[in-house]
C-alpha cells in the first residue's frame, strides 16, 4: 500500500435516501473528489508560473521587434519592408521545431483545437515554434502552444505526488491545467474554462466530474498572473477591449444586417481555410520550405499593406490581438480602402500561417472579424459597435466548432457594453456556426469525397 494521492476515479457515495442524486451531486460525493479538486488548484499555480513567463517572453519579443528596434533606427513606425527579414528567420526557426524536434512543433493550426495530454518530450519543440514564430511575425496567436503547455506541465507537476494510472484522472488533469494556462489570455478565468469545457467535447456525468477543477484551477490561475504581474511589473497583453461608445439600445437595422454579416464571414473564413488546407498538403512534403515560404508570404502582405495605406505592416502581421481594441476605440479613423486592404492582406497571411507555421486560429479570426464588422457598418442603419460585435463573435464561431465558447468571449470581451450587445452576438454566432457546420462543411466534404473517388476509379 502507499500513502500517495490517488487521482482515479472512485466508488460512487450512496444517494441520500428520498431522491435521485443529479450528476453534479453524485460527483459531489465521490469519495476523493474532494483530493481531485485540491490537486487541480495546486495544479493551477505552478501551471500559471509556466504560462506567465512563455507570455512574459512572446510580450517582451514581439515589443522588442516592432516598436524598441524601429527607434532605435530613428524609424517612427516599421517600414514597409520591416516584416520580412524577421519572418525570414521566424520560417526558419518553425520549419526546424516542425522538422527536426519532436512532435513537430505542436498541433497544425488548420486541424483545431483539442485538449488532451501533451507528452514532456514535445514541450521543447513546441517552445521553439511558438517563440520563433509568433512575435516575429505570424498570423496566428498564443492559445494553442499555451494549451499544450497547460497540459504538458500539468502532468509533469502531478506525477510525482499522486497517480495516473486511470485516463479519466489524466484528462482531469489535463483539462485543468490547460484552463490555468489559458487563464490570463483571454482576459477572465470563465472564459478559459469554457473554452477548454467545449474543445474537450464533455458532457454528461463527465461534464459534472471536470466542470469544477476546471474553474477552480482558471481561478487559481488569474490570481496568479494577477500577483506576478503586480510583483515583477511585467505586463502581458490579454485579449481587451477599451470602453466603446455603444448605443443604449439595438435598432432593427443592427439585427437585421447582422444576418448578411454572418453569411459572409462564414463564406470568407471558408476561403482562408481553403487556402490554409491547400499550404498544409504542401508543407507535409516539405515543412522547412513551406514554413519559409508561407512566412515569406506573411512578409510580402504585410509590405504590401504597408506601401498602399501607409501604415505599419504590424497591423497585417501578428496575431492582431492588439489591433482589436484601436478598431474598437476609433472606428471613424478606419476608411474603406484601409479595411479592405487590412482584410484582404491579413487573410491571405492568416490561410498560409493556418497550414505551415504554428500557432492559434482564434486572435486572427476575432480581429478580420472586426474590420469586418466596421466595414459593413458603412451600411444604412448598422452601427458601428454593433457590427463589430456581431463581426468578431461570426469570426470565432465560424473558425472555432464552439459556439458556447464564442459567445462568452465576445461577450466578456464587451465588458459594459454586453448587455447592449450580446443579442447581435448570439445571433451572429448561430447564423456563422449554422452556416460552417450544417452548409458549407458537408458541401466541401462531399466534393472532397468526390474528387477521391473520381481518383480512385482513374487508378
Amino acid at each position: 500500500m502507499t500513502d500517495e494521492p490517488q487521482a482515479g476515479p472512485t466508488p460512487q457515495a450512496e444517494p441520500v435516501p428520498g431522491g435521485t442524486l443529479s450528476d453534479e451531486q453524485r460527483v459531489a460525493r465521490e469519495r476523493g473528489y474532494v483530493r481531485l479538486l485540491l490537486l487541480a488548484a495546486g495544479v493551477g499555480i505552478p501551471v500559471s508560473l509556466v504560462a506567465f513567463g512563455f507570455l512574459a517572453l512572446l510580450h517582451w519579443s514581439e515589443h522588442a521587434v516592432w516598436e524598441h528596434l524601429p527607434e532605435t533606427f530613428g524609424f517612427a513606425v516599421a517600414p514597409w519592408w520591416w516584416a520580412l527579414p524577421w519572418l525570414l528567420l521566424g520560417g526558419v526557426l518553425v520549419g526546424v521545431a516542425i522538422r527536426w524536434l519532436p512532435g513537430h512543433g505542436g498541433h497544425v493550426p488548420i486541424d483545431g483545437l483539442g485538449i488532451e495530454p501533451v507528452p514532456a518530450r514535445l514541450v521543447p519543440g513546441i517552445l521553439l515554434a511558438a517563440l520563433g514564430g509568433l512575435p516575429l511575425g505570424a498570423v496566428l496567436g498564443p492559445e494553442a502552444p499555451l494549451l499544450a503547455l497547460g497540459s504538458a506541465f500539468a502532468l509533469i507537476f502531478v506525477r510525482p505526488i499522486a497517480r495516473l494510472d486511470d485516463p479519466t484522472a489524466t484528462a482531469l488533469i489535463t483539462a485543468a491545467g490547460a484552463s490555468a494556462a489559458l487563464a490570463a489570455i483571454f482576459g477572465s478565468p470563465l472564459v478559459a474554462a469554457v473554452f477548454v469545457l467545449e474543445a474537450a467535447g464533455i458532457a454528461g456525468p463527465r461534464l459534472a466530474r471536470v466542470v469544477l477543477p476546471c474553474l477552480l484551477s482558471s481561478g487559481v490561475g488569474a490570481l496568479v498572473f494577477t500577483g506576478m504581474g503586480q510583483w515583477t511589473g511585467f505586463g502581458i497583453s490579454s485579449l481587451a477591449l477599451p470602453d466603446v461608445d455603444a448605443p443604449a439600445r439595438l435598432d432593427l437595422a443592427d439585427v437585421l444586417w447582422t444576418i448578411p454579416l454572418a453569411l459572409v464571414i462564414a463564406v470568407g473564413v471558408r476561403f482562408v481555410f481553403g487556402l490554409g488546407e491547400w499550404t498544409k498538403a504542401r508543407a507535409t512534403r516539405r515543412p522547412v520550405a513551406a514554413a519559409v515560404g508561407a512566412a515569406l508570404v506573411v512578409g510580402l502582405s504585410a509590405g504590401a499593406y504597408a506601401l498602399l495605406t501607409g501604415r505599419s505592416p504590424e497591423e497585417v502581421a501578428l496575431s492582431g490581438q492588439g489591433l482589436i481594441g484601436p478598431l474598437a476605440a476609433d472606428p471613424a479613423a478606419w476608411s474603406v480602402p484601409v479595411l479592405v486592404a487590412l482584410i484582404v492582406f491579413k487573410a491571405l497571411g492568416y490561410g498560409v500561417s493556418l497550414g505551415a507555421l504554428r500557432g492559434g486560429a482564434i486572435f486572427p479570426a476575432l480581429t478580420l472579424g472586426a474590420a469586418a464588422g466596421l466595414l459593413f457598418s458603412g451600411l444604412p442603419g448598422f452601427g458601428a459597435i454593433p457590427a463589430l460585435s456581431a463581426g468578431m463573435a461570426a469570426g470565432t464561431a465560424a473558425v472555432l466548432p464552439f459556439p458556447v465558447a464564442s459567445a462568452v468571449l465576445v461577450v466578456m470581451l464587451l465588458g459594459p457594453s454586453a448587455p447592449q450587445m450580446t443579442p447581435v452576438v448570439l445571433i451572429a454566432v448561430v447564423v456563422a456556426f449554422v452556416a460552417e457546420q450544417y452548409v458549407l462543411r458537408p458541401r466541401r466534404e462531399a466534393r472532397s469525397a468526390a474528387s477521391a473517388a473520381s481518383a480512385g476509379s482513374a487508378t
